[in-house]
């Protein structure tokens, strides 16, 4: 059987990785993977950390890219990968613009396509935009589609998609998350260049971990965010730690209006594992970002989620998320409460994980494997 995996983006490298590792390790798979290169550092970074070497690599970011670059780009970089390799399946994470391409291109070329976190929804088409199209979109392609959760295989069903071609697995993300905090507690010289590397956090102080770039919050609301950030950093007992996106829309207002705060650190974005261990020192963590609402419940981190929705209800229903929207006063009352509420923090952090038990990828492995069998 052969097996193209396709990503293209940091997110994707780290959910598809358990995968692309369960492949090598199957019997009776040719197991092939492009990286497209939508994102380049922070994805190249991400196959390092797991070991993968792509067979293809596309090289297709440029400065200042936008959507259709992307997706031309893609379509017609995977068009000789495609010839070439003559997949068998061809494997899709989520929903970015790499995704919903390199599904439309295995269309073009008649081969099957496996949707790895199929089935996620808000129910509108702009937010977050322009995930929630792709993911749609996807969905009408894909053959298999691997949906994390029961909600998630409900919409599909909804869709009206054939229960044979779904299967619930969980979510990719913790068995990558399982792997490197595995790591980190076999490795003390990770915790010794953690110390190293963020000498300057204070340990007497409660770190609130910060993450943001999506699109619909570059009208206002990421500034409103950043007023409720400055306000919380006040306090003198929390400290503020933001990784800002390299989008420079998000980097300009960042560094506007948060940098003259002495407790608000401006940090470069991280590389997974230095992520990884700030997620396991913060307090609370403050973020847009679907991967951070999968991977802080599994480390039992209560998650702010500064979005009007999500396509991750799971973790606003197990009590392990709360969505605060971009509004200054509503963000600054739910983190003050836990802040200055220890049984409020302990009712989040002890919350069930409703993403899965880190055996994603071999549940997609198999059920291949059974597609395909004689």
């Amino acid at each position: 059987m052969r097996v193209l995996t396709i990503l293209g983006t940091r997110p994707d490298a780290i959910k598809l990785a358990p995968v692309v590792q369960a492949l090598a390790a199957a019997p009776g798979v040719s197991s092939l993977l492009c990286v497209t290169g939508q994102h380049r550092r922070m994805l190249d970074q991400v196959l390092e950390v797991f070991g993968l070497v792509p067979d293809h690599d596309l090289h297709i970011m440029k400065p200042g890219q936008d959507l259709t670059h992307v997706t031309t780009a893609v379509l017609n970089g995977l068009g000789p990968v495609m010839d070439q390799a003559r997949p068998d399946w061809v494997i899709v994470q989520g929903d970015t613009t790499t995704a919903l391409a390199a599904a439309l291109a295995a269309f073009y070329r008649h081969a099957r396509v496996a949707h790895v976190e199929a089935g996620l929804r808000t129910g509108d088409i702009l937010a977050p935009w322009p995930e929630e199209m792709n993911r749609r979109l996807i969905g009408q392609i894909a053959q298999l589609h691997f949906p994390p959760t029961e909600i998630a295989a409900a919409n599909l069903r909804r869709e009206g998609i054939a229960e044979g071609r779904i299967l619930v697995t969980g979510n990719t993300v913790i068995d990558a998350l399982h792997q490197v905090a595995a790591r980190l507690d076999a490795d003390p010289g990770q915790a010794a260049r953690f110390a190293r590397d963020f000498a300057w956090l204070d340990p007497a102080r409660r770190l609130i971990l910060v993450t943001g770039h999506r699109r619909e919050s570059f009208d206002g609301g990421l500034a409103r965010i950043c007023r409720a950030l400055v306000t919380l950093a006040r306090r003198g007992d929390v400290q503020i730690v933001y990784p800002v996106h390299p989008n420079p829309r998000v980097r300009e207002v960042a560094e506007a209006m948060l940098a003259q705060s002495p407790s608000i650190h401006l940090i470069p974005p991280q590389d997974y594992v230095p992520f990884v261990q700030l997620m396991r020192r913060a307090h609370l963590i403050v973020t847009d970002s679907g991967g951070v609402q999968e991977e802080a419940p599994g480390l039992g981190k209560p998650v702010l989620v500064t979005r009007d929705t999500t396509e991750r209800p799971e973790a606003i229903a197990a009590g392990t998320a709360l969505l605060v929207g971009t509004s200054e006063d509503v963000l600054v009352a739910a983190a003050t409460r836990l802040l200055d509420d220890p049984a409020a923090h302990a009712a989040m952090a002890q919350a069930r994980n409703p993403f899965g038990d880190g055996a994603a990828a071999g549940r997609i492995v198999a059920r291949l494997l059974e597609q395909d069998a004689p």
